[in-house]
């Protein structure tokens, strides 16, 4: 049996109040239950985390769940645009993995929020997701991005990335659109999915040099700045939901996989980061561990691509698991996930559990994975289009992003094609 959405009980009418309480109780889909081992124990701890992060929040309406767990942080935890910030790309990630983890109630709740700040933002655009929203209940109309008020300040203010719009949030958003429409066959979801993939069509897409998608929009309301660089990891990001959606999308997935096959041309052996700002210039100034190991979970990646893997091995290889880029100053928990479903994907099973065994090292007190191993870990990224330095680093917090990973990788849920792997 399958799990019901809030969409789909008031069309039932009178019949849903019988039916809720067993449905409910079913717990929703089945979840995948993985052999005896550190694969299963890490499942059943992240799964029940995530679940009971729901939860906590009163009511049975729509939610986002906070992004760090501020409570059990250690290092820099005061800054008031983080406190209560629910990342767009997290609850994604907290969806596709409830759903995995057969918690269908809980993954609709952060759903429904979801769809709604789809349907409408509070510029009037429909299509058009924030990166981060606040945390908690959503019952506001339409659904505010995140901001704080200061105290020092006596103002209101909001942050430009926050306020922005990420191409590869947007696509991680459809897939966990695409992954409710999946599991409750409701239409609405996969409508959803598809408003998102049209706003990346008509907001994003750059036939230049390499073609492919660019990386969206950032900064206020009153003035949008289009950033011009590509990604790598966005234009794998949108093959999938494009791929997913099928139909009329093939032509916009055939121009985010020609990115990706550019990109691989100009690697040699492993896949740049993306662009120069220009959207033409391949940037070989850092690394980025997702874009070696995303294409690879693509459906039907060429055989070539495992290369990449081999290079994430030696260029992003540290002590437990993986960085995020190729300085190799620790261990990144979120990517060490994302390795170990990648080493599952390629049946490398024995490599999988190793990096298992490490992920259930790095379980915070209140459930949460911590983001980092160390206390502080860079990227070789800038924030934002206006940053002097690569200033956007990972701190050892504990990250629902992470512990949403560790639970897809435990499972064996490849989020990009919705398959269960061996």
């Amino acid at each position: 049996m399958g799990w019901v959405s809030r969409g789909r009980r008031a069309a039932l009418g009178s019949l849903a109040g019988s039916l809720m309480g067993l449905l409910v109780g079913l717990g929703g889909a089945s979840a995948q239950t993985p052999p005896p081992g550190p694969a299963a124990e890490l499942a059943a701890k992240t799964c029940a985390t995530l679940a009971a992060r729901v939860d906590e929040i009163p009511g049975s309406g729509p939610v986002f769940l906070r992004s760090y767990d501020n409570a059990f942080a250690a290092g820099p935890t005061t800054e008031p645009a983080l406190a209560n910030a629910a990342f767009t790309y997290d609850n994604a990630l907290a969806i596709i993995a409830l759903t995995a983890c057969g918690k269908g109630p809980q993954a609709l709740r952060i759903g429904e929020a979801l769809l709604d700040a789809t349907n409408l933002d509070r510029a009037g655009r429909k299509g058009r997701l924030r990166n981060t929203y606040r945390a908690g209940a959503q019952k506001q109309r339409p659904i505010p991005p995140m901001g704080w008020w200061d105290v020092v300040e006596n103002r209101w203010l909001e942050d430009p990335y926050q306020l922005g719009t990420a191409t590869g949030n947007v696509a991680w958003a459809g897939l966990a659109l695409v992954a409710l429409g999946d599991a409750t066959g409701e239409g609405r979801f996969r409508e959803g999915a598809a408003t998102l993939a049209r706003w990346v069509v008509d907001k994003t897409r750059d036939p230049k040099g390499p073609g492919g998608f660019n990386g969206g929009l950032q900064g206020f309301d009153n003035a949008p700045q289009p950033l011009t660089w590509k990604s790598t990891e966005h234009n794998t990001d949108l093959v999938a939901l494009f791929d997913r959606l099928g139909g009329e999308w093939a032509a916009a997935s055939k121009a985010a996989r020609g990115f990706l096959d550019a990109a691989w041309a100009a690697g040699n052996g492993h896949f740049p980061i993306g662009t120069a700002p220009d959207g033409v210039t391949i940037s070989h100034a850092t690394s980025g561990l997702d874009a070696q190991l995303w294409p690879l979970l693509l459906r039907d990646p060429p055989e070539a691509w495992a290369a990449a893997l081999a290079y994430a091995e030696r260029a992003h290889g540290v002590e437990g698991g993986f960085d995020f880029n190729d300085d190799r100053d620790g261990m990144w928990v979120e990517g060490t996930a994302q390795g170990a479903l990648t080493y599952r994907a390629l049946g490398r099973r024995a490599d999988a559990d190793r990096l298992f065994a490490e992920l259930l090292t790095e379980i915070s007190p209140g459930g949460f994975l911590w983001a980092t191993r160390p206390a502080v870990l860079t990227t070789g990224l800038a924030i934002g289009p206006d940053s002097k330095t690569d200033d956007f680093h990972y701190y050892r917090r504990p990250h629902l992003g992470a512990t949403a990973w560790a639970a897809l990788a435990a499972l064996g849920t490849n989020p990009f094609t919705g398959a269960t792997l061996p």
